[in-house]
């Protein structure tokens, strides 16, 4: 080859390395665009996926803590429904036990009288029993003073004996179930 078509070979290599360089160049500088760009929009992605994780992760702890004070409500309410299903029961049975308080009460006369009260009070104990075992307990309210949670007061009279506010009789018994008043007991209190 003559001297002339070497560098002629020469001067066209020189071009095209040029042109790929200047390719290159205006390829890199357009790659650092986009990646400039696409990092600002990755960025701003990601931390948009941040605060969504950070929100649903809030929503989960409010959904356990929720779900939590809903399961211990619900335990609390069984134990409280369980403890005083047998109310309703007990609050029927009540008046039963005054009218057989009332039969003690009466004076037994004529024959026979004697084992009708014997059969009358084992009758009332086992009732009572019963119902005790339940968590009936009667109240006791002459001489403590009046309490409007515990006692209905149906008269007001005057006493010497006693403090004003204090229960002198009572006319019917108060009962409780278990530390709840099942019927309040009404009482006359001094005035």
């Amino acid at each position: 080859m003559s001297k002339e078509q070497t560098q002629h070979t020469e001067n066209e290599e020189v071009e095209v390395m040029e042109e790929e360089q200047g390719a290159q160049t205006t390829e890199e500088s357009n790659v650092e665009i986009l990646t400039e760009e696409s990092a600002d929009q990755l960025q701003a992605k990601i931390e948009a996926l941040t605060a969504q994780l950070e929100d649903y992760n809030q929503r989960l702890a409010r959904a356990h803590a929720d779900f939590d004070n809903f399961r211990k409500r619900t335990i609390r309410e069984k134990e409280e429904l369980g403890k005083y299903a047998s109310s309703k029961l007990i609050s029927e049975l009540v008046p039963v036990i005054d009218n057989f308080s009332r039969a003690l009460d009466t004076p037994a006369e004529g024959e026979g009288s004697e084992s009708f009260v014997k059969g009358v009070q084992m009758i009332h104990r086992q009732f009572e029993s019963v119902l005790q075992a339940e968590g009936l307990t009667a109240m006791n309210t002459v001489g403590e003073p009046f309490n409007p949670e515990f006692h209905q007061a149906v008269m007001q009279v005057e006493s010497d004996e006693h403090e004003e506010g204090i229960v002198v009789e009572e006319l019917q018994k108060g009962y409780m179930l278990k530390d709840k008043v099942l019927r309040p007991a009404m009482v006359k209190v001094s005035g």
